[in-house]
C-alpha cells in the first residue's frame, strides 16, 4: 500500500533522483520539450511548476525578491544558463498563465522495454495548439454598473449598426400587382 507517500522515488536514491528532475527540468526549459517515461514526466511536472511560478514578473518586483527567487531556483536547478531562460524568456511568456505551465502528452511504448513514453512540453509554447484559439480578453468586470455616458454610447452604436429589411424582387413586383388590382376594384 502507498498510503501517505507522495514522492516517486523513480528507483533511485536521492541524491540520483533530484540531480536527474534538475537536468531534465535544465533540458525542458533549454529545448520546451523533452520525450521521457510517463513517470519522469510527472515527477519532472512537479518539479519544475514552482520554479516557473517563482520565477514570473510579479514576484520578482523588487530586486531583493527577485534576487531571493533566483537564489532558490538556482539552488534546485544548478544551472545558470538555464536560469537566466527561465527568468528571461518563459517568464516573460507564463506571465499572465495562474498555473498549468506543462503539458504531458502519452506517446506510446518504447521499443526496447516497452516503458511507456510521454512528451513534456511548456504550453505556452508550442505554437499548434495556441494557434486555434484566440487570446483571452484579460478585462475585469465590476458589479457596480457603469457610467451613463457609456450606456448612452452603446445605445447609439446599437441603434446605427441596425439595417433595414432587405425586401425581396418578387415581393416588390406582388406588391405592385396588389396595389393595381386594389386600383381597378376602387375605380369599378
Amino acid at each position: 500500500m502507498r498510503h501517505g507517500k507522495k514522492v516517486n522515488h523513480l528507483g533511485r536514491k536521492t541524491a540520483h533522483r533530484k540531480a536527474m528532475l534538475a537536468n531534465m527540468a535544465c533540458s525542458l526549459i533549454e529545448h520546451k520539450r523533452i520525450n521521457t517515461t510517463v513517470a519522469k514526466a510527472k515527477a519532472l511536472k512537479q518539479f519544475v511548476e514552482p520554479l516557473i511560478t517563482k520565477s514570473k514578473a510579479e514576484n520578482n518586483l523588487t530586486a531583493e525578491k527577485g534576487t531571493h527567487n533566483r537564489r532558490i531556483v538556482f539552488k534546485n536547478l544548478r544551472d545558470k544558463y538555464a536560469v537566466t531562460e527561465l527568468f528571461s524568456t518563459v517568464a516573460e511568456k507564463v506571465a499572465d498563465r495562474p498555473g498549468g505551465y506543462t503539458r504531458i502528452i502519452k506517446l506510446g511504448n518504447r521499443l526496447g522495454d516497452n516503458a511507456d513514453i510521454a512528451m513534456i512540453e511548456l504550453v505556452d509554447f508550442n505554437e499548434l495548439y495556441n494557434a486555434g484559439k484566440p487570446k483571452k480578453k484579460t478585462t475585469r468586470r465590476s458589479r457596480r454598473g457603469g457610467s451613463k455616458a457609456e450606456e448612452e454610447s452603446s445605445k447609439v452604436d446599437a441603434k446605427e449598426t441596425k439595417t433595414p429589411p432587405v425586401v425581396a424582387e418578387n415581393s416588390e413586383a406582388e406588391a405592385q400587382t396588389d396595389i393595381e388590382t386594389k386600383a381597378d376594384d376602387s375605380e369599378e
